[in-house]
C-alpha cells in the first residue's frame, strides 16, 4: 500500500530531490547551512498540504513519502541492495555531506507517522488496528531520534538542531498521548512548544507563521494532558476553546469530543427530569441529557462570540446537536405509538411525556433558528446603514430583499411553534408567539416598504409604512404582562420613530420626483422605442439619430392584412332544368351516307 495515491509525481516532484541552492557542502568541517536551505517544519507542512492532508487523506500522503524516498535514494545512490537481496544501510555522520541525507530520515519518519494517522481513522471501526497504529508511531519516533542524533553534528547549524529537537519532541508527545501517558506527553509537548516559540522569535514575521501555527495546534493537547493529570481548570479552558472555535480540528478533535461527552455523561447520571412551562418530564435518553446539560454553555459561548462568523458557526453547532437529540427522541416515539394513543384517551388530550419532551426539544431548535436569523438580520441592517461607504469601495451592498427573506423564515418558525403538540391549549404561550409574530411582521413590512422606495413606488411604500405602525401599536397595546418575553426582541418604539422619519422623507422624495417628471416629460419620450418615422409630430432631442444605431423605421416591416382571392361555388347548377334534346339526337342518328345521297337528289324526309 506504500505506492497508494497514484504515480503522478512527474517533474514537479523530481525537483524536490535536486540539491537545493544556497551554501554548498564542502569538506567535513563545513556547515551544511540548513537554516536557509532546509527547515523541517516548512518542508513537512508544504508536503502535507500539497499531497493529501488538506483533505485528510493520509494514505495519499504516505504514498507520496514512499515515492520521494525512492527518488532520494536513487539520486544519492544510497540504495538498499538490489531487487534480489536487501542490504540495510544507515545514514551516519561520516557520509553526511549532503543535506538530502537528512531528508531521507525525515521522509521515513513522515511515512511512518502518516501510516499511523491512517490507521487511527480506520481504528474507529476496527479496534485491532490500534496495535499497528502504536507500532507505526514508535517507528516514527525512532526515525526522529536518529534525525536528532545526526543533527548534533558540528556540520549542522544551531537552528536546524532546534528544529530536529522540536520535531522529535512532537512525535514523542503524540506517542505518549496515544499511550495515555499524560505526564510524559505534556512534558514532550511543552518542550516542543518552547522550541517553536524561540524559533518564531528568531525568524521574520512571514517565516514565523508556521511556528506559531504549530504552537496553537499543540496547546489543546497540553491542556488535555493537564486535565487528565488532575487540573480541573484545564477542562474549562478546553471547553471554552471548543466553543469559541465551533469545534476543534486536528489530533485532539476526537479525544476532546469524547472528554466533553464523558464529563457531561457523569453529570447526566444525576439528571433525571426537566421542567418546562410548568410541567416536569422525565429524561431517560442519555443523548438528550448530555445535550440539555451543554445547552447553557453553548448559549453563553454564543453570547460571548467575538464576531459574526464565530457566532454563526456556534449556532450551526448547537442546531446540529439539537437535531441529533430530536432524532434520538423520535426513535423512542416510533415503537411507543400505541401507548401514546392510549395515553391520549385516558388523559383527555394530554400528550405523553416523551411527546412533550420532543416538543421541548423542537422548541429549542426553532428558537435557536430564530435567534440565528435575527442575528444575521442585525448584521445586514448594520451593513445597510453603511451602504454608501460600501458603494465607494466597489463591494456588493446588501439590499432590503435580503432581510425580507430572513424575516419570512422567522415567521415560518413561529407558525411551527404554535403547532407544537401539548401547547395548543397554553394561552400564555400562544399569546407570546402572537406578539412575537406581530413584531417580526412589522419589521418585514418595513423592509418591504424600503424595497419599494428604491424603485420609487411611493404610494405602495406609504401604505406599508402605515401597516408597520399598525403592527407596532398592536404590540404595544397587547404586551402587558408579556413584557419579559419581549425583552430579547427588537424594540418596536425605535421602529415607530424610524418609520415616522421615513414617512416624511418619502413624502418629500415623492414631491421632488413629481416635479422632475413634469420637467423631463418631453425627453422621456425618447425611451418609448418608437422609430423616427412614427414621431414626426413630436420634437425631442435624440442623440441616437447621429449614431450608428439610429432607428428610422421598423425593419423588416410588419405584416398587414389584405383581402384574399374570392372563391366561387356554383350552387344553382344542381337545380337547373335543361331543355330536351331528343329531336336533335334523332337527326344525328339518320345522317350519314344514306342521308348524304338523299340530300344530293333532293329527297327530304
Amino acid at each position: 500500500r506504500g505506492g497508494a495515491g497514484g504515480g503522478g509525481g512527474g517533474a514537479e516532484e523530481n525537483k524536490e530531490n535536486e540539491r537545493p541552492a544556497g551554501p554548498q557542502a564542502g569538506s567535513l568541517g563545513d556547515s551544511l547551512g540548513l537554516e536557509s536551505i532546509l527547515r523541517f517544519l516548512q518542508i513537512v507542512k508544504e508536503s502535507q498540504q500539497q499531497h493529501g492532508l488538506r483533505h485528510g487523506d493520509f494514505q495519499r500522503y504516505r504514498g507520496y513519502c514512499s515515492r520521494r524516498l525512492r527518488r532520494l535514494r536513487k539520486t544519492l545512490n544510497f540504495k538498499m541492495g538490489n531487487r534480489h537481496k536487501f542490504t540495510g544501510k544507515k545514514v551516519t555522520e561520516e557520509i553526511l555531506s549532503d543535506n538530502r541525507y537528512l531528508l531521507l530520515i525525515l521522509m521515513d519518519a513522515e511515512r511512518a507517522w502518516s501510516y499511523a494517522m491512517q490507521l487511527k481513522q480506520e481504528a474507529n471501526t476496527e479496534p485491532r488496528k490500534r496495535f499497528h497504529l502504536l507500532s507505526r508511531l514508535r517507528k516514527a519516533v525512532k526515525h526522529a531520534e536518529e534525525l536528532e542524533r545526526l543533527c548534533e553534528s558540528n556540520r549542522v547549524d544551531a537552528k536546524t538542531k532546534l528544529e530536529a529537537q522540536a520535531y522529535m519532541a512532537y512525535l514523542t508527545g503524540m506517542l505518549r498521548f496515544e499511550h495515555q501517558e499524560w505526564k510524559a506527553a505534556m512534558e514532550a509537548f511543552n518542550k516542543c512548544k518552547t522550541i517553536y516559540e524561540k524559533l518564531a522569535n528568531a525568524f521574520t514575521e512571514e517565516q514565523a507563521v508556521l511556528y506559531n501555527q504549530r504552537v496553537e495546534e499543540i496547546s489543546p493537547n497540553i491542556r488535555y494532558c493537564a486535565y487528565n493529570i488532575g487540573d480541573q481548570s484545564a477542562m474549562n479552558e478546553l471547553m471554552q476553546m471548543r466553543l469559541r472555535s465551533g469545534g476543534t480540528e486536528g489530533l485532539l478533535a476526537e479525544k476532546l469530543e469524547a472528554l466533553i461527552t464523558q464529563t457531561r455523561a457523569k453529570q447526566a447520571a444525576t439528571m433525571s427530569e426537566v421542567e418546562w412551562r410548568g410541567r416536569t418530564v422525565p429524561v431517560k435518553i442519555d443523548k438528550v441529557r448530555i445535550f440539555l446539560l451543554g445547552l447553557a454553555d453553548n448559549e453563553a459561548a454564543i453570547a460571548q462570540a467575538e464576531n459574526e462568523e464565530t457566532k454563526e458557526r456556534l449556532f450551526e453547532s448547537l442546531l446540529s446537536e439539537c437535531r441529533d437529540a430530536i432524532q434520538a427522541v423520535r426513535e423512542d416515539l416510533k415503537p411507543d405509538q400505541k401507548q401514546r394513543e392510549h395515553s391520549l384517551e385516558n388523559d383527555s388530550g394530554k400528550v405523553s411525556n416523551i411527546q412533550y419532551l420532543h416538543s421541548y426539544l423542537t422548541y429549542i431548535k426553532l428558537s435557536t433558528a430564530i435567534k440565528r436569523n435575527e442575528s444575521m438580520a442585525k448584521s445586514l441592517q448594520k451593513a445597510l446603514l453603511q451602504q454608501q461607504r460600501s458603494e465607494e469601495d466597489g463591494k456588493r451592498t446588501p439590499r432590503p430583499q435580503d432581510l425580507i427573506r430572513l424575516y419570512d423564515i422567522i415567521l415560518q418558525n413561529l407558525v411551527e411553534l404554535t403547532q407544537l403538540p401539548g401547547l395548543e391549549e397554553d394561552k400564555n404561550f400562544q399569546k407570546e408567539i402572537g406578539l412575537k409574530t406581530l413584531v417580526y411582521k412589522a419589521y418585514r413590512c418595513f423592509f418591504i416598504a424600503q424595497s419599494y422606495v428604491l424603485v420609487k413606488k411611493w404610494s405602495e411604500a406609504l401604505v406599508l409604512y402605515e401597516r408597520v405602525l399598525k403592527y407596532a401599536r398592536e404590540v404595544q397595546s397587547g404586551a402587558g404582562a408579556h413584557k419579559n418575553s419581549l425583552k430579547e426582541l427588537p424594540d418596536v418604539q425605535d421602529l415607530i420613530t424610524q418609520v415616522n422619519a421615513e414617512k416624511y422623507s418619502l413624502q418629500a422624495a415623492a414631491i421632488l420626483d413629481a416635479n422632475d417628471t413634469h420637467e423631463t416629460e418631453s425627453p422621456s419620450q425618447i425611451k418609448d422605442g418608437k422609430p423616427l418615422s412614427e414621431r414626426f409630430e413630436t420634437f425631442c432631442l435624440d442623440p441616437s439619430l447621429v449614431s450608428k444605431q439610429v432607428s428610422l423605421v421598423h425593419f423588416p416591416p410588419g405584416f398587414q392584412p389584405i383581402p384574399c382571392k374570392p372563391l366561387f361555388f356554383d350552387l344553382a347548377l344542381n337545380h337547373v332544368a335543361f331543355p330536351p334534346l331528343e329531336d336533335k339526337v334523332e337527326q344525328k342518328a339518320k345522317s350519314g351516307l344514306t342521308g348524304y345521297i338523299k340530300g344530293i337528289f333532293g329527297f327530304k324526309s
